[in-house]
């Protein structure tokens, strides 16, 4: 069809802006918030970080001026310096990967100061650093698209990267999507590839068709073949139907699909694929397969498939933690970064004979890990002895750390801080502590922040955190700025942030637990979690608020329909009535794995779980808040909802945030809805 009329919803947007409005200036904010945002602006984020493969050097990136800025280091973080000839924060540098002598750095960045149309850079270009020292690095690439996953080759003379020729906007659901015109479907597709070029000249080579999007890769110990994720076009919506496919690493060469889930039989049977990994000998792939919400969010059980095709093998069907990243760190063995109830586990497991051993536990922590590329992901050295990573926790802010294994492959002493960028932050924010519950058969676990200053003589209201996902977890890190349960600790709440079915942690089949059933045996398990933390906290249960983003944002509309108990909500980027969902979104692909059939075919399973259908029942009231430009939960949801509420009499408010997708990218726009969440809970939970 052509799209050219103003969207349906026009009328009611414009009136949601005046509405806003007039609750912005109505409103009455604490003078405590402004101390809060101060603290949440004062951390610098740590974006990634890289390992030489001698082990000797670091490099990392940063945060200047809120822009990503790259330093090189030795491996113990002495003698850091800047590496370009810009001034750090002017521009944006990203992507470091170490070539195979140790003797190159390759790096993205925008410095080069191209612009587009609207002012800003148009791309990001790859460049060369001559090591640790130079600080002249060489433009290698003029691209005319968008760059990412940067990778030195084996030979090390050519740097492979996932690229987009001609991007209007990054490659993901998460991004705000284009504005609707011309015809849907059609030309605003947008495919992204693997390439490379040569690190001597800048030739560009398009390794994979046009016919496949690309969304995560890795080649084999030679560099003479690749394997990767991908699906037909348009990539934001068929990555949830991504096959394997192994092809020569060369233009023109034709891929070979070595896993298609849609085709398997039992447990792999459309789940999701993530982290294709070649063996050392090049005869297996190793990958990871589960139940998954969104790309990038990876988690489930490990696979093994001959790279020429053909069965995969559950190397762990009996798990009860969830893998998040893998990596071959040597012949015979595969390390893996797991999420553990709500914590972070590094684990090495041998493998003999298309098995695992036992595994061997190289790190815990109740905190998140990770080097930037991956979900979780841990750069190591190639003698496989030194690893880096970033870890933050609720306590403590983000550094780069730096482990060291010794001959029985276990870290020599705890993973050591080699930076000090956010020395001296203090959360403002209470103490934080894991908790367990059971219920209905299954072990539940989740985290609850104590309010700043707490006092055991007082009661306490309770705001409940549901997250996204719902394949996904709560893990410990240091907060941004924007809306989460750190500030509404630091302003005087105990926040519950449970992990209950649907999330990682405890196997794939608490993952697969509330398939076909949103909104019911998860919600027992947050009320269950409620009744345990307020038998031993002094929590008032007449100030219970709830608030979630995405599928958390869905829960809040749901559940306010379900219970009497929370007196008010906030639902960020939520989803009210999946049936009309269905057809709105950008993504619809994710939705068979999780409701077993289309909404086509089976429409009672949505209406099931569709808070529309008992708005009736709502009482709470709720502020509700979108992007405009939101494409995984699109901003007619929640009109939907606020008018529904509205027609009831429940207290409500919309907010919609313009050039906004699920994923906020303005800090104005995030320190707006904590703003107003915040107002919203004072004035409900006084």
């Amino acid at each position: 069809m052509t799209y050219r009329a103003a969207p349906a919803w026009g009328l009611a947007f414009a009136m949601a802006l005046v509405s806003c409005q007039a609750y912005a200036a109505d409103a009455t904010p604490d003078p405590r918030i402004g101390a809060v945002l101060k603290s949440l602006g004062q951390v610098h984020a740590i974006r990634s970080t890289a390992i030489s493969p001698d082990g000797k050097h670091l490099a990392y990136v940063t945060e200047i001026n809120d822009k990503p800025a790259l330093k090189v280091a030795d491996i113990d973080g002495r003698n850091a310096k800047a590496v370009g000839t810009a001034k750090p924060g002017s521009c944006q540098q990203s992507d470091p990967s170490w070539s195979p002598d140790s003797k190159q750095l390759a790096f993205l960045s925008d410095c080069a100061g191209r612009k587009g149309a609207d002012g800003k850079p148009a791309t990001r270009d790859i460049f060369v650093s001559a090591g640790a020292g130079s600080q002249t690095p060489r433009q290698v690439s003029r691209l005319a698209g968008l760059a990412s996953d940067l990778a030195w080759l084996a030979d090390g003379k050519s740097i492979s990267f996932l690229y987009v020729p001609g991007a209007t906007r990054e490659a993901s659901a998460l991004a705000a999507t284009k504005p609707p015109s011309g015809e849907i479907g059609v030309d605003d597709i947008e495919v992204q590839h693997v390439a490379k070029v040569d690190a001597a000249t800048g030739a560009l080579s398009v390794l994979t068709p046009d016919a496949l999007h690309v969304y995560e890769y890795a080649f084999d110990a030679k560099g003479a073949r690749l394997v990767y994720a991908a699906a037909q076009p348009p990539g934001d919506n068929n990555w949830w139907i991504a096959q394997l496919y192994v092809q020569e690493a060369r233009a023109g060469a034709k891929p070979v699909s070595i896993v298609d889930t849609a085709k398997l039989s039992g447990e792999l049977k459309g789940l999701q694929l993530a982290v294709p990994r070649f063996s050392p000998d090049g005869s297996q792939v190793a990958f990871i397969g589960g139940l998954m919400s969104d790309q990038g969010a990876t988690g489930g059980d490990i696979y093994l498939v001959p790279s020429t095709g053909g069965e995969p093998h559950n190397l762990t069907p009996r798990a009860t933690t969830t893998a998040a990243w893998i990596e071959w760190t040597a012949p015979d063995r595969l390390t893996v970064a797991e999420i553990i109830g709500g914590g972070s586990r590094l684990v090495d497991y041998p493998v003999k004979d298309g098995a695992l051993g036992e595994p061997t536990a190289l790190y815990e922590a109740q905190a998140y890990i990770g080097d930037g590329r991956l979900e979780m992901s841990v750069a190591f050295d190639d003698a496989g002895r030194t690893a880096t990573f970033v870890q933050s926790t609720f306590a403590q802010a983000p550094e780069v750390y730096v482990a060291h294994l010794g001959d029985d492959r276990r870290f020599a002493g705890a993973p050591t801080a080699v930076t000090s960028i956010n020395a001296g932050l203090k959360p403002v924010w209470g103490k934080a502590e894991s908790i367990e519950w059971e219920n209905e058969g299954h072990k539940v676990q989740g985290w609850l922040l104590f309010p700043a200053g707490f006092d055991k003589n007082k009661r306490y209201p309770m705001i409940v955190s549901v997250h996204g996902g719902p394949s996904s977890a709560v893990v410990p890190r240091w907060p941004g700025v924007g809306f989460g349960p750190a500030p509404l600790s630091a302003l005087g709440y105990f926040v519950l942030m449970p992990n209950p079915r649907g999330s990682y942690g405890q196997g794939e089949a608490f993952v697969q637990a509330n398939r076909k059933d949103f909104g019911y045996g998860d919600l027992r398990d947050i009320l269950k979690g409620v009744d345990e933390v307020e038998k031993n906290h002094p929590v008032d249960d007449r100030r219970l608020g709830l608030t979630g983003w995405s599928y958390g944002g869905f829960m809040t509309m749901f559940s306010v329909t379900q219970t009497q108990r929370f007196k008010a909500a906030v639902a960020g980027a939520g989803i009210a009535n999946w049936q009309s969902y269905y057809g709105q979104n950008s993504i619809d692909q994710w939705m068979t794995p999780f409701f077993g059939a289309s909404v086509y075919d089976d429409p009672a399973v949505y209406a099931k779980s569709s808070a529309i259908n008992y708005i009736k029942q709502a009482k709470t009231p709720t502020l509700v808040v979108v992007g405009d430009r939101d494409a995984e939960c699109p901003a007619p949801q929640s009109f939907e909802f606020w008018h529904a509420l509205r027609a009831q009499g429940v207290p409500t408010r919309l907010v919609v945030y313009p050039g906004e997708g699920h994923a906020f990218k303005d800090e104005a726009h995030r320190r707006d809805v904590l703003q107003r969440a915040l107002d919203w809970f004072t004035q409900y939970l006084k």
